[in-house]
């Protein structure tokens, strides 16, 4: 199979296999169909990769399937083991996945190195922890005795988005210490980090067929995965809509178990009496890291009134600048959105907003160069109806408005189809604590935004989606509970 050679971080040579990783083996797709993968930074050709399509997805299954026979049966210490010689490697070839996330996601090398590869090596080792500690529980009943066994669902599948490759190992890690085999459909705009990994996964020695990565297209690769009657598990991450899609294609084939974690409006909360610093701090970070292509973006933000003057002109003075550019490059701290279409729907958003004359804080354009590079942008006095208030923008995109009072933001928060991630700014800690108890989202942080560990679940509610990534929580998802039950014959 052929492969491509591209330079990361300090001209690092990198080589990447462009076949599809089935069996432990790199392998065309089905009648030899590609994808491109573009570099938003320059706007050009990156490389071209295999494209999996219908057939190939049943070559992974069948080499899945193959592959649980004898994978269930293996110890815990065996599946421990290999997913800390899985993040060991992850760890010594990090510089290698953080430039290509760079590279084809525009996606700060730093942030990606120190973040998303450091968060993949916390998950695996985290999760190889639990590998011997998926335990049952012992129950009494009349007349005899029960006990339950967490079992492997078996074969497994998920569908992983563009913008983490962290996200990757949030599904992988709890499924493979679980005892399934797992298929994992890379996104179109990145897929060459994952392509990485087959190699490392192979390195690491894990046996033939499970674990199995497939680049493709979603209305292909992963409308397959979700229709396919022998997958017994799907989770994914990806918008609301490609969820309701998934969930359709679950009940109408095999009634698979599902997981979604969806789309986001993340609403952070500035009272009055907060470290008015320390908040401006974390809003600032909570809509620009990743340029805002994150799911639990801080992307609605309420000041109280009393402060909100204040608060728009040392926000702006804090978010309006950001020296664009190559992302590998270490001066640069704003790379490009990941694909000229997200490009094109922030500034449509930028257009609605005013086209209904609200108040353009900062922002609002494409910034010079080649690559899909667009401003911090921001908007006050946004009404709560508003669309740039109520849609997921996905990218550096700020809607703020101000509050009176605790109940009225609390309302405003919670105003919202979407219920994923929050934040709140006080230093009152009965404060902190009655307001985190009624913002309906899967995750609130105090006096921060966004904070990430692998024993800590993470996930959302209302149409945010289900199930929970990290934390033991996560292994519910990929287990499936047996009982037993003894009649004591006396």
């Amino acid at each position: 199979m052929t492969s491509v050679t591209v330079r990361g971080i300090e001209n690092l040579e990198i080589t990447v296999q462009t076949g599809l990783f089935i069996d432990n083996e790199f392998v065309p797709a089905a009648n030899g169909a590609t994808l491109d993968v573009e570099n938003p930074t320059s706007a050009t050709h990156l490389a071209t990769v295999s494209a999996a399509q219908k057939e190939d997805v049943d070559r992974a299954v069948q080499s899945a399937k193959k592959a649980f026979t004898t994978w269930k049966h293996a110890e815990p210490s065996t599946r421990r083991e290999l997913l800390i010689k899985l993040a060991d490697i992850v760890q010594r070839d990090g510089k290698q996945l953080a430039s290509l996330e760079a590279l084809e996601g525009g996606f700060l090398y730093q942030d990606s190195l120190n973040l998303h590869v450091a968060q993949a090596v916390e998950n695996l080792r985290y999760f190889a922890g639990w590998a011997d500690k998926v335990d049952g529980t012992t129950l009494s009943i009349p007349q005899g005795l029960a006990y339950t066994r967490r079992q492997p669902i078996g074969v497994c599948a998920a569908i992983v988005p563009w913008n983490t490759l962290m996200i990757f190992f949030w599904k992988l890690a709890p499924a493979i210490a679980s005892g399934n085999v797992l298929i994992i459909k890379t996104a179109e705009l990145t897929p060459l980090w994952g392509q990485k990994v087959g190699e490392m996964v192979r390195e690491a020695g894990f046996p033939p067929g499970v674990i199995n990565i497939l680049p493709g297209l979603g209305s292909v690769a992963g409308q397959a995965l979700s229709e396919h009657n022998e997958i017994k598990k799907l989770a994914f991450t990806g918008s609301t809509a490609t969820g309701r899609r998934i969930m359709e294609a679950a009940a109408r084939s095999n009634l698979k178990k599902v997981s979604l974690e969806l789309g986001g409006k993340g609403p952070s909360i500035v009272f009055d009496d907060a470290d008015f610093d320390n908040a401006l701090l974390w809003t600032t970070i909570g809509i620009t890291a990743s340029n805002g292509q994150i799911c639990a973006a801080g992307s609605r933000i309420y000041v109280q009134d009393t402060i909100y003057d204040k608060f728009l002109v040392e926000f702006s003075k804090r978010s309006r600048d950001a020296v664009h550019g190559d992302p590998l490059l270490p001066e640069t701290t704003k790379g490009a959105v990941a694909s000229k279409a997200q490009m094109d729907k922030i500034l449509s958003y930028v257009e609605k907003g005013k086209a209904s004359g609200l108040r353009l804080l900062h922002g609002g354009e494409k910034l010079p160069g080649d690559g899909y590079f667009v401003a911090n942008t921001a908007f006050a006095d946004v009404d709560q109806n508003h669309s740039i208030m109520r849609e997921e923008i996905f990218g550096p995109f700020a809607s703020i408005a101000s509050f009176s009072t605790e109940q009225e933001v609390i309302d405003k928060a919670n105003d919202s189809d979407l219920g994923l991630n929050s934040a709140v700014f006080t230093n009152n800690v009965n404060r902190a604590m009655r307001v985190s108890e009624a913002l309906e989202t899967g995750t609130v942080t105090v006096n921060c935004w966004g904070l990430v560990h692998a024993n800590t679940p993470f996930g959302g509610v209302k149409q945010s989606g289900f199930g929970r990534d990290m934390g033991h929580e996560a292994l519910d998802g990929w287990t499936a509970t047996k009982t037993v039950k003894y009649n004591l014959l006396t």
